[in-house]
């Protein structure tokens, strides 16, 4: 065949060629994400209208207007402009921030022994970002000294009692360490029961498959603040004479199985979503049950409902402040408290700096987990790859 008869075909490629203007800088991507339609425009435009009205004041009474120093509630019961504005009308009341911080991280363990909860906290971040880092080299020996070493080592740290430490009872314990203490067991817990009653749920066998159905729908049935009813008050009497749990144990029990109800109808949405083609291609390799699930079925589950695993942990994160009902103080308890119970700091102003703060941690740590989520997300969908 004569190659005269390829003229068509093309010889060289072509070499890149720059955008076009109107799909670069600032101006284009204004237009495409937030002026790409008339109700993209309007709906911009109303954005920024609401943001001009709150932000100016929300900035005034945060900072500018703010009280920084003060030993107590006199500091921020002030009047301005010649008094023509009310006592408290003053900015936010950070000096009770600042005065109440060691007891809104650590509740009332005592001062000289806070550097073990600073010391367990320190080893936590050690070992979570290794495992936070995609590329991070010894992540099998990183995961065994995060979910099998590090607990038993915060429990000694925290509770003490052996070792020459100093014993510190649980009723001690409070703020922002109770809030991360019982989100930590809650997750470390809820995500491996979670899968497992998935799978039993899924299962071919009756009385297991009705065991888990009937864990699920009956914790799912009930609201947490039951759970932590049951678990504080109802649980003693299911152990034998002379024996007691702790009452944070109490609550991170009732947590735990709490979270793992809901993270088991998680997984089971992704277990669902897995083709069929996927188990017939394990049957053919001559998998069993169990290594079928752990190395085709069950990676591929969790990648597609990483969102809704995100977001069951978030839930978790938040209601930890339910702990309150059963007398024990998160960080949001000991804000409460000392708002409520401190005559020192007893202003309105203080109350709503208060809040305001435990607010902003909650969101912090919130927004974190999804963003991190969203990473994985992205680093773990291969639609777009070849």
């Amino acid at each position: 065949m004569q190659a005269d008869n390829f003229s068509w075909v093309r010889q060289e490629m072509i070499a890149s060629q720059v955008a076009p203007r109107s799909h670069l800088g600032p101006g284009a991507w204004l237009r495409k994400n937030l002026f790409a339609t008339p109700v993209d425009a309007l709906l911009s435009v109303f954005a920024f209208l609401v943001i001009a009205w709150l932000l100016p004041p929300s900035l005034n009474w945060l900072f500018f207007d703010a009280i920084w120093s003060g030993a107590d509630r006199t500091a921020c019961l002030t009047t301005e402009q010649g008094g023509q504005l009310p006592v408290g009308w003053s900015g936010a009341c950070w000096p009770f921030v600042s005065g109440r911080f060691g007891q809104f991280m650590f509740g009332r363990y005592p001062m000289d022994e806070r550097w073990r909860v600073l010391l367990a906290g320190l080893i936590f971040i050690a070992l979570l970002t290794p495992l936070l880092i995609p590329r991070a080299p010894f992540k099998k020996l990183n995961a065994i000294l995060f979910f099998g070493v590090f607990p038993f080592v915060a429990f000694w740290l925290l509770v003490g009692g052996a070792f020459g430490l100093r014993y510190v009872e649980t009723p001690l314990w409070g703020g922002l360490m109770v809030t991360l203490v019982i989100s930590y067991v809650g997750i470390v817990v809820s995500l491996p029961l979670g899968i497992i009653l998935a799978l039993g749920r899924r299962s071919h066998m009756p009385i297991i498959k009705l065991l888990s159905v009937i864990f699920i729908e009956t914790v799912r049935g009930v609201p947490l603040v039951a759970v932590l009813f049951m678990a504080s008050f109802m649980l003693p009497l299911f152990v034998p004479p002379g024996m007691s749990f702790d009452k944070l144990l109490r609550a991170l029990i009732g947590v735990a199985l709490f979270a793992s109800a809901y993270m088991a109808e998680v997984v089971r949405g992704g277990l669902q979503a897995i083709p069929r083609g996927q188990y017939e291609s394990a049957d053919s390799l001559g998998l069993g049950y169990w290594p079928q699930m752990g190395l085709i079925i069950m990676p591929q589950a969790l990648t597609l409902v990483i969102p809704g695993i995100v977001n069951t942990f978030i839930g978790m994160f938040k209601d930890t402040t339910l702990v309150l009902i059963i007398s024990m103080l998160d960080l949001l308890g000991v804000v409460k408290q000392n708002i409520s119970g401190d005559p020192t700091w007893a202003t309105p102003q203080t109350a709503k700096t208060g809040y305001i703060f435990a607010a902003a941690v909650f969101w912090v740590f919130c927004f974190g987990m999804s963003r991190y989520s969203q990473y994985i997300e992205r680093r773990l969908d291969t639609s777009h790859k070849r």
